[in-house]
């Protein structure tokens, strides 16, 4: 049986390194064998807006539709995104609060302080370009933006287990450090992880 991966590219703007190693993933999976589905944020449309919190119900958009069985579809998770301010894009999490709802990717259990993890059986890899170098984050931020996508999302839903690589710093790369990371990002996705 063939794996299956979705790769959701989190950059706002169609035109970014994002999509670059997004697209450079996606060519390494499928050159192995993989069935292969590339969500990019910039060309769906739908509200990041979770207006009404859980307490109303928001009715989610055709992109967001097909997001989520895209997600329920895949086996292999690959998030591709840039560190602003220490975290993902405001894009990103909209599209998490609007798409990994209670009933699709969690469940709480009444009268209980425990959940039923709904994407359970599924993993991640988080592609993440920063401008920062590497050690600047892990020190400084201690890598608050990691774990949140991490264990506060992916993990509380049951995805395991989530790796992380991280590309930067980007800024001031020059065009030949982007080749050897778009080549070592194709080679990854050869390897689904």
């Amino acid at each position: 049986m063939k794996p299956k991966v979705a790769v959701i590219n989190g950059h706002p703007h169609a035109d970014s390194f994002c999509s670059a190693l997004s697209a450079a993933y996606a060519k390494g999976a499928g050159g192995s064998g993989a069935d292969v589905r590339v969500l990019s944020l910039s060309g769906m449309t739908f509200d990041p807006n979770l207006k009404y919190g859980y307490r109303k119900r928001m009715e989610l958009e055709d992109d967001l539709q097909m997001a989520q069985e895209t997600i329920r579809w895949a086996d292999h998770l690959v998030f591709v995104y840039p560190m602003w301010w220490g975290t993902m894009p405001a894009l990103l999490k909209g599209f998490i609060d609007r798409v990994f709802l209670p009933g699709f990717a969690y469940k709480y259990r009444k009268n209980s302080l425990r959940w039923d993890k709904l994407l359970s059986g599924k993993s991640a890899r988080l592609i993440v370009t920063m401008d920062a170098p590497a050690w600047y984050n892990r020190f400084v931020y201690k890598r608050a933006g990691h774990v949140a996508m991490k264990r506060a999302t992916l993990q509380y839903c049951g995805v395991n287990p989530v790796r992380i690589t991280e590309i930067g710093p980007v800024k001031s790369s020059a065009p030949e450090k982007r080749a050897k990371w778009l080549s070592a990002i194709q080679k990854l996705g050869a390897r689904l992880k």
